[in-house]
């Protein structure tokens, strides 16, 4: 495969340099070292499903077409600053701009939404000069997890992945063998590829924040763990459910799906450790060991084929996204690590 080449941040955007240079020197000065901010911080939330709390209602919808971002009125977004409120640290949120869906580029180009609805705008558009802390949690859908789930699932491959966005990786290699797919030849080509990508545009999203709000601290969010140590916990239904955790996933996959997601938040946390200016990453991996999907009453992850909250007609499915404790989880993490950011 041919290698893309990345081009530099400073170039593509020295035009609008000559536009927005004036402004940025009017940026509003960082907090005070040691203290919470006295004043509201100006904070922009972006991100994709994962931020909008998709399956979690009611939604959010500014028209029709923001309705299908499934960006929840409660997510974790809006909890954490509720939370960081009740310890005195106040943030007035510019925007929240997660939308399911979304890939890591949609944070500088336009989001076209599903069913013909039009598209929106790059989230950067957002961000202004005196926003000074941007949050949230982009490289799921870069690095293709539903592609991946679909490849390892004949359900999803029918109707009930219909909502889920992309198609199976190659769809000429049966389900059952997704595990070796991807771990050997084409497949794993094709994941170190993704993963490749995922590095470039995470350090370019960034990048983008630290142009447009100089003044902004960045913080990005990982994601919540999804496969168990131990996957013999998903050959059991959830109370209450019928179908298992990861439907009809093979036990022998689980452990590829649980190596990709840790290399992902792996990826997150060195692009955050080593982009320049520093960023802060909220490992949320590493916490969430005991509310994967396959825990049963404790998961803060819906099933696969699980009902979530969302109903059009009938309920869409969790298709692996936070519950309402998942979210909750996601807040605490998020809330301690703005506090301890914005008290630096």
């Amino acid at each position: 495969m041919c290698k893309t080449t990345k081009i530099p941040v400073a170039r593509r955007l020295a035009a609008a340099a000559l536009v927005l240079g004036s402004c940025l020197a009017l940026a509003a000065p960082a907090a005070s070292a040691g203290a919470a901010p006295a004043d509201p911080v100006p904070t922009v939330f972006f991100g994709d499903s994962y931020t909008a709390n998709y399956g979690i209602a009611p939604v959010n919808h500014e028209g029709e077409a923001r309705f299908f971002c499934f960006q929840a009125k409660e997510n974790y977004p809006a909890v954490a600053a509720r939370r960081l409120a009740d310890r005195g640290v106040t943030l007035d949120v510019q925007s929240d701009v997660s939308c399911g869906g979304a890939l890591t580029h949609h944070f500088w180009e336009k989001q076209e939404l599903p069913f013909g609805l039009g598209d929106l705008p790059a989230q950067q558009d957002a961000l202004k000069p005196d926003t000074q802390l941007a949050v949230g949690s982009m490289g799921g859908n870069t690095v293709g997890f539903s592609r991946i789930l679909k490849q390892c699932s004949d359900k999803l491959r029918g109707e009930e992945g219909t909502l889920l966005p992309g198609t199976p990786v190659d769809e000429d290699v049966p389900a059952a063998k997704c595990g070796e797919f991807f771990t050997s030849g084409d497949g794993k080509q094709w994941l170190d590829d993704r993963f490749e990508r995922v590095g470039w545009d995470l350090e370019e999203l960034l990048e983008r924040i630290g142009y447009f709000s100089p003044d902004a601290k960045r913080v990005l969010v990982g994601y919540p763990r999804l496969v168990p140590a131990d996957t013999a916990q998903c050959l059991t239904p959830a109370p209450g459910q019928t179908e298992l955790p990861f439907a009809d996933i093979p036990q022998d996959a689980l452990p590829v799906l649980e190596q990709v997601q840790k290399r992902l938040d792996d990826t997150m946390k060195k692009v955050a450790a080593d982009i320049d200016g520093g960023a802060d990453f909220v490992n949320l991996y590493d916490q969430t060991g005991g509310n994967t999907a396959c825990d049963g009453a404790d998961r803060g992850v819906g099933g696969l084929l699980e009902s979530s909250q969302i109903d059009l007609g009938q309920k869409l499915p969790w298709y692996l996204h936070p519950n309402e404790k998942g979210r909750d989880i996601q807040a605490e993490q998020v809330a301690d690590t703005v506090e301890q950011v914005l008290n630096r």
